[in-house]
């Protein structure tokens, strides 16, 4: 090494502090965003959990952007769990503060806490959970906060939706294995997968600023209300052709300059990242596409978004967890990046 460097580099940066080592601006001010009050940063691994390690509130007073555990997995076909979703998520530490795409500290643009669980009246009764969830989301509506969840199955979307919905319909960025728009199943329409049937039926979701990327597997004879509706549809053989940046430059085009929400079921990835999960389906997006993905939305009018179907129980490695921790700090980041409702 050149000792000219060498003596440079040691007079720059030989005796600086973590949180003011560097001389870009930019990172700077990162460092000082990310400490904790007593100037250090706080522990991974002490203290009490909550998604994304925001601060925990009692309630939505005074947010932008609260954080919330839907624990229902009523609706699922098949293996239950995804109950466990939320809590499993609030234990991953580390992810974030700092987005090194955006150059941001997204805790720092908004007001941002972990508002706890959808209370519920019952364990028992799917149709009574979604009107719970259904009037939670309208007083955070009502309110002008944002919500940013993690499930519980995909039929938690739906209530969702109709409160964010109820005046004009949003559009949908929706990653996934499966469309989700089937109809009545053993005489239940409250199942994960018919949530956005049933949302586009109630006049709150518009089809035709709707866009579902990664649709694949053995249920694909269920979908074709999603066509007929004039949704927008990738199935994982066309992701392939395309590519991750025609594909997000699509999704930017269905969805145009209005208001729209982020859906991400765990089943839409691989089941090698991602084999916590109700119905796992081999071939799905790896991680890193589904990251530049969402990252491509970023300047557009999100209100909203959601991971669910995370079931911790069936991923011993917490992979599944992890990457439902990153892809709410993508959606967070989004949310932040556009305070405005």
């Amino acid at each position: 090494m050149d000792p000219t460097k060498l003596q440079d580099l040691r007079s720059r940066f030989a005796d600086r502090e973590v949180f003011k080592d560097g001389e870009d601006p930019v990172l700077v001010e990162a460092g000082r965003q990310v400490q904790s009050p007593d100037g250090k940063r706080s522990k991974p691994y002490s203290g009490m959990p909550t998604l994304l390690g925001l601060p925990a509130a009692p309630d939505a007073t005074g947010l932008d952007v609260a954080l919330v555990g839907v624990p229902m997995d009523l609706g699922v076909t098949n293996r239950p769990g995804a109950r466990f979703g939320p809590r499993a998520v609030r234990t991953i530490e580390r992810i974030g503060p700092y987005h090194g795409t955006f150059r941001t500290v997204p805790q720092a643009l908004v007001r941002a806490a972990d508002v706890g669980d959808v209370p519920f009246r019952s364990r028992y009764s799917l149709e009574r959970s979604i009107e719970d969830i259904e009037a939670y989301y309208t007083d955070l509506a009502a309110r002008g906060v944002r919500p940013l969840s993690v499930g519980g199955d995909h039929s938690i979307t739906y209530p969702i939706l109709k409160a964010l919905g109820r005046e004009s319909p949003v559009g949908l960025v929706h990653i996934d294995a499966h469309c989700d728009t089937m109809g009545t199943f053993d005489g239940c329409k409250f199942h994960h997968g018919g949530p956005f049937r049933l949302a586009v039926l109630d006049g709150v979701l518009d089809p035709e600023r709707t866009i579902q990327i990664g649709i694949r597997g053995s249920s694909n004879m269920f979908w074709e209300f999603s066509h007929a509706s004039g949704m927008t549809v990738i199935y994982m053989d066309d992701f392939l052709r395309m590519g991750v940046d025609a594909v997000a430059q699509q999704a930017r085009s269905v969805i145009g300059d209005g208001p729209f929400y982020i859906s991400i079921d765990g089943d839409g990835f691989e089941p090698a990242y991602a084999p916590g999960t109700g119905t796992p389906e081999a071939g799905g997006l790896e991680a890193r596409e589904g990251l530049s993905l969402l990252r491509a939305l970023h300047g557009m009018n999100v209100i909203g978004a959601d991971v669910v179907e995370v079931a911790p129980q069936y991923d011993p490695t917490t992979n599944t967890s992890q990457l439902a921790a990153q892809l709410l700090f993508e959606e967070f980041a989004l949310l932040a990046a556009n305070p405005r409702r």
